[in-house]
């Protein structure tokens, strides 16, 4: 099969450009239970910017650890072309990673990324593929980014890297989006600044996307459309608790620091959030501690205490009454019940 039967489909709406030029490879490396969402976010923005001009203007292949399929998180089996230790890309090699992403990315593949970017080429990571970034050694002192929902796992892991909370991140040759339909900005991205704003504009169309985010955006809505208020002196409370997850709550800390009484404080989250801050508190708390029990192999002691808590007890204690099971039952089973 030639290039233009494999890479280009045929549609109706079509783009002109004045020049082609060389056609650019993206190899997207499929880890174990890697989010379809993101994977197809990336690809067929490729793969309409090439039918809409009817030229080769990318080409991919599908990587693997072994060759073999790769079930996605949904359980989907994805056909690859072939190994990644066997593969010579150029051009992109973008590692698409999902659920559970400790542990996924093994040093073999470490070492390969890190060789590819050492030889040039642009190195990425989707949705948790930082987590495979980050054992290949280049993230150091670079803007990247991973989904918001493991942010907290992965700073526990890395310390010494943290995350950006863009939708997406282009560092030199490091480039990295969050995942799901971030992919999508990541690629238009990428078609408007080697082909134009206009054949981006004609990829948008095809996707039935009104709109393209950019580096600046976040990944999530503001605090205030999180908590449905726009009180100032609230959300700077809000912000103030978030930011010291880990550490001792100190309400009059809090109020000091914005001028105001604990009294004061505690009837702001009353009235507007129908919670006391020290609830608010603790729910911050036992979600990091839900998202660490699922992403990493922290034990819970260690768990309990990276959120904050004063004893494992107590986390277990809080724990159990928030979700209806110990932290024990479930990071071993997931939330599941193991009899049924």
């Amino acid at each position: 099969m030639n290039e233009v039967a494999k890479f280009v489909s045929k549609g109706a709406a079509h783009v002109t450009l004045a020049t082609q030029g060389r056609a650019l490879p993206v190899s997207f490396v499929l880890l174990p239970k890697f989010t379809m969402l993101a994977f197809s976010s990336a690809i067929e923005p490729l793969r309409m910017a090439n039918q809409l001009t009817g030229q080769v203007l990318f080409k991919w292949q599908v990587l693997s650890d072994d060759g073999a399929p790769v079930a996605c998180s949904n359980g989907v089996p994805i056909m690859v072309d072939g190994p990644w230790a066997e593969a010579q890309p150029e051009g992109i090699v973008l590692v698409i990673s999902g659920v559970e992403p400790e542990g996924k990315a093994s040093g073999a593949l470490g070492d390969w990324l890190r060789g590819l970017w050492r030889r040039g080429r642009i190195v990425g990571g989707l949705c948790t593929g930082a987590y495979a970034l980050a054992t290949a050694g280049i993230l150091k002192g670079r803007r990247f980014t991973l989904h918001w929902d493991n942010i907290p796992a992965f700073a526990e892991l890395h310390p010494d890297l943290p995350p950006a909370r863009q939708v997406f991140c282009i560092d030199d040759r490091v480039m990295s989006c969050a995942g799901g339909v971030a992919a999508a900005d990541l690629m238009l991205k990428l078609i408007a600044d080697r082909y134009g704003a206009e054949l981006a504009q004609g990829v948008m169309n095809m996707c039935l996307l009104t709109q393209r985010r950019d580096e600046a955006d976040q990944q999530t809505t503001s605090l205030a459309a999180r908590l449905g208020t726009r009180h100032e002196k609230l959300l700077q409370a809000a912000a103030f608790l978030e930011a010291r997850i880990e550490e001792p709550f100190d309400l009059d800390a809090c109020a000091a620091h914005l001028n105001l009484s604990r009294r004061q404080i505690e009837r702001l989250f009353a009235t507007h959030l129908d919670v006391t801050p020290v609830r608010y508190m603790n729910d911050l708390r036992l979600a990091r501690g839900r998202a660490l029990l699922s992403e990493t192999d922290m034990k819970v002691t260690e768990v309990a205490v990276a959120c904050g808590f004063a004893s494992a007890s107590h986390f277990s204690k809080s724990f159990r009454k928030k979700y209806g099971l110990s932290p024990y039952r479930f990071s071993h089973f997931g939330g599941a019940d193991p009899t049924t």
